[in-house]
């Protein structure tokens, strides 16, 4: 199943939603890219994994590269609602001390509140 993403707004804070496989090829480039113009206009972003049900490892350094822009461009990217797949394999490289991940997209969307737009 190749990705899809779809966006909406909660409370100030960009939810990307991402459904199908975040590998090597146009599925990463298609995340950087969508991603890299919001990052833009909201430095506050939310991952919501919950569809995304395999992650290579072009996924994963995507995902670091995606956190990186952020940070370098004053932004922040949290990811929420992890299948147990995405979470083991987060776990398993070691990522979950560099991204800040949440149960639920509310919890993520929450943990924004009184920080700086």
């Amino acid at each position: 199943m190749q990705l899809k993403i779809s966006t909406r707004i909660v409370d100030a804070v960009m939810i990307v939603d991402c459904a199908g496989r975040l590998v090597f090829g146009e599925e990463s480039a298609y995340l950087r890219d969508t991603v890299k113009k919001l990052i833009v206009e909201k430095k506050r972003l939310v991952l919501n994994l919950s569809g995304v049900t395999f992650v290579d490892s072009g996924g994963l350094g995507t995902l670091v590269a995606l956190y990186t822009t952020a940070q370098n461009s004053g932004g922040r990217i949290k990811l929420a609602n992890l299948t147990q797949r995405v979470g083991d394999l987060l776990h398993l490289t070691k990522l979950v001390t560099i991204f800040e991940i949440y149960d639920s997209e509310q919890l993520a969307v929450d943990s924004y509140k009184g920080t700086a737009a």
